[in-house]
């Protein structure tokens, strides 16, 4: 394997294995994105600031009040809104290692294997920390024990559990963030204090990030003088995802024009327009869903945001 640096020069990527045996493969990367590259969301980190980065950049403060660095939070919120790259920038923001915990690596069909390899995880995470660890689709591991009708499914959840806040886990340094579109399908469990008991709702982009969503995707390709900061206000709700297929879209408008006419048509403000128009942002059918349960069973209060973002965009 040939090492790979970063902008700062160090080592970008190191492969690990689970064991000698079965050769399941892990990267831990130190990633290069920070707050700085992440537009908006600026509540969502201002929350992570202050539970995960201030207390490893000012130790001694938050001792004094019983408060060590690390533990772990979950963010929830529509499909394609960028959790995945904000958890990257939690680590480049901090300096630390970077592990993306892939459900299908650790699950055997051996009984106890699953369990097993999930250890080997937090392991890894514990020595090379600071270290974050991050479980996308928590609901795909941490789902409901309620819900599983197989026994290895509730051991696995168990297994987390453990390594949550085991006596002899040894967490600190290490952040665990979880990501899921379903919170709702995570097993209370899981949700208790000292675990995934913060909830960070990240929402659609907001319009000025739009914009600049669509700008960025279409950089390098042929096109017109295009005011992406106009046509944002087509795209209420459109998540990253959607605006990048509407490039994508655009693009090969410009494309079909390009071989009618035998060279190259650059991409027209009419084509990302035209695309934008053609398409229905995902996030509504999610917005649906949340509703329902944070209207009828959050008896927690978990999901307000969700109702104060419908409620200020006037969605029903």
């Amino acid at each position: 394997m040939t090492e790979e640096f970063d902008k700062k020069n160090r080592p970008k990527l190191k492969v690990i294995h689970f064991d000698k045996d079965k050769h399941q493969i892990v990267e831990t990367e130190q990633p290069d994105v920070t707050f700085d590259d992440v537009g908006g969301l600026e509540e969502v980190k201002q929350q992570i600031r202050m539970n995960f980065i201030l207390p490893l950049q000012q130790p001694e403060l938050f001792q004094a009040f019983g408060k060590q660095a690390g533990g772990s939070l979950l963010l929830y919120g529509p499909p394609g809104c960028g959790k995945t790259f904000l958890a990257r920038a939690v680590a480049g923001e901090i300096n630390a290692n970077f592990l993306h915990l892939d459900l299908q690596a650790i699950l055997s069909m051996y009984i106890g294997e699953s369990e097993h390899n999930l250890h080997d995880l937090f392991e890894r995470a514990r020595s090379e920390k600071p270290c974050v660890l991050f479980i996308d689709e928590l609901d795909a591991l941490g789902g409901s024990r309620h819900q599983m009708r197989q026994h290895h499914e509730r051991m696995l959840v168990n297994q987390l559990l453990l390594e949550l806040d085991g006596l002899h886990s040894f967490n600190q340094e290490v952040f665990v963030i979880g990501a899921t579109n379903t919170p709702w399908y995570i097993d209370a469990a899981l949700r208790r204090p000292g675990r995934f008991n913060q909830l960070i709702f990240v929402m659609p982009p907001a319009k000025e990030e739009r914009g600049l969503i669509m700008q960025m995707k279409a950089a390098g390709k042929p096109q017109e003088k295009i005011d992406y900061d106009k046509l944002s206000a087509y795209s209420e709700h459109f998540s990253g995802a959607d605006l990048t297929q509407v490039i994508d879209d655009a693009t090969v408008k410009a494309l079909e024009r390009s071989m009618k006419a035998g060279s190259i048509q650059p991409i027209q403000e009419s084509d990302v327009l035209q695309s934008l128009k053609n398409r229905k942002p995902t996030t509504l059918e999610w917005f649906q869903t949340a509703k329902n349960y944070a209207t009828f069973s959050d008896t927690n209060k978990d999901y307000d945001g969700v109702l104060a973002y419908m409620k200020r965009h006037k969605l029903r």
